[in-house]
């Protein structure tokens, strides 16, 4: 097989597992953070700030595992 061919396998196999792992990682930081909300309403705004903070930390890990992906299919 070509290397090229498999520098994009690679890129998008790459690039499958860090969506994947991102939408997990969302995922349960949401499902965390309704539940505290339901269990305490009175934080609910805190909560929320905080669910939003770290779902922004994780899209930017994810962008850049995206990144390293695209750079390295292309190189």
């Amino acid at each position: 097989m070509d290397p090229k061919a498999l520098g994009y396998l690679a890129a998008g196999i790459g690039a499958a597992v860090t969506v994947i792992g991102a939408g997990l990682g969302i995922g349960k930081l949401a499902a965390a953070a309704m539940e505290a909300s339901g269990r305490q309403p009175e934080v609910a705004g805190q909560v929320r700030t905080s669910m939003i903070i770290a779902a922004a930390l994780i899209e930017g890990a994810t962008f850049f595992a995206l990144a390293i992906c695209i750079i390295l299919a292309f190189k």
